[in-house]
């Protein structure tokens, strides 16, 4: 089978949305974390290609796609989604989010179940209040002008630092290079404004700003796996345990070696866990189903 990685732009309401796409089967819709691009998936693309046909996209504001001014809170990133399998031809898929992706996967789920087969949360926003220290502090007022100032060194810094490691042949490992690349994107203008501003919408000093689990009953008839690394600093695993006990017949994977990447830090088993779960029958939904569990937690009260 042909796992070739195709490069692609598509406009969208004009505004160009990038992914990368390859593979054939069923379909599975890789999303990033913030600050990333369809490279949080690199270590893992050919060997999910052998059985999916897998498009990872750059969401808005992020990689290769439009920047600038724009909505980044997680509707319009679901709504993008929806938009580009649309586009794509996908009538459904098993949708994988890491992070921040994770909360737009789940965004995704609720607003348009039917077009999503299973669900992958992969490290997970959305599911506690917890989250790192750095990026609590990067919603403080100030810190655009921090950034404008550090990251550009940074990027110089980051650059040389790759001519040495391959002059040596010396090579950083994934999740290191993952966060020096985001880190190093920042000294442009108009990314570090997208990335202000989905941080600013998902966390604040205090913690995440978003929280999906009073919804999660709703993911009864949605297959879903829950995947974390147990060496997570961005956001605890104690986040993960919580999720699965209040997702109905929901499936966790702890990796033990694993920090806030687990794709990166062992893709050979990522790999072979997305394969097993997306081997099972996806989502039934029904909308009468949907509806008999809204009413069923609904609480009437009178005025």
């Amino acid at each position: 089978m042909n796992t070739t990685l195709n490069h692609r732009i598509v406009r969208l309401h004009g505004r160009e949305v990038a992914y990368v796409v390859g593979g054939e089967g069923p379909a599975v819709l890789l999303i990033h974390g913030i600050g990333g691009d369809w490279r949080t998936w690199e270590p893992v693309l050919a060997g999910l290609t052998r059985q999916h046909q897998v498009v990872a996209v750059d969401l808005p504001g992020h990689g290769g796609s439009a920047k600038g001014a724009g909505d980044y809170s997680l509707g319009a990133h679901a709504s993008t989604l929806r938009d580009l399998g649309g586009a794509l031809g996908l009538e459904r898929a098993t949708v994988i989010g890491h992070s921040l992706g994770g909360g737009i996967a789940m965004q995704f789920a609720y607003q348009f179940p039917e077009r999503c087969g299973r669900l992958v949360l992969v490290s997970s926003g959305g599911l506690g209040p917890d989250v790192g220290l750095v990026l609590r502090l990067a919603t403080l007022p100030g810190s655009e002008l921090f950034l404008s100032l550090t990251a550009p060194a940074a990027r110089s810094l980051i650059n040389c630092a790759a001519s040495a490691g391959r002059a040596l042949r010396v090579r950083p490992t994934a999740d290191a290079e993952h966060y020096a690349r985001a880190f190093a994107a920042l000294a442009e203008p108009d990314t570090r404004a997208a990335f202000l501003g989905t941080l600013r919408g998902v966390v604040g000093t205090r913690g995440q700003l978003v929280d999906a689990r009073d919804r999660l009953y709703l993911t009864e008839h949605m297959p879903t796996l829950i995947v974390w690394g147990e060496r997570d600093a961005v956001l605890p695993v104690d986040h993960g345990h919580a999720a699965q006990q209040a997702m109905p017949g929901s499936r966790l994977e702890i990796f033990e070696n694993a920090g806030h990447l687990p794709q990166l830090d062992d893709p050979g088993r990522f790999i072979a866990v997305v394969d097993d779960f997306v081997a099972t029958e996806p989502s039934m939904f029904s909308i009468e189903r949907w509806e008999e569990l809204l009413r069923s937690h609904a609480e009437h009260i009178e005025t």
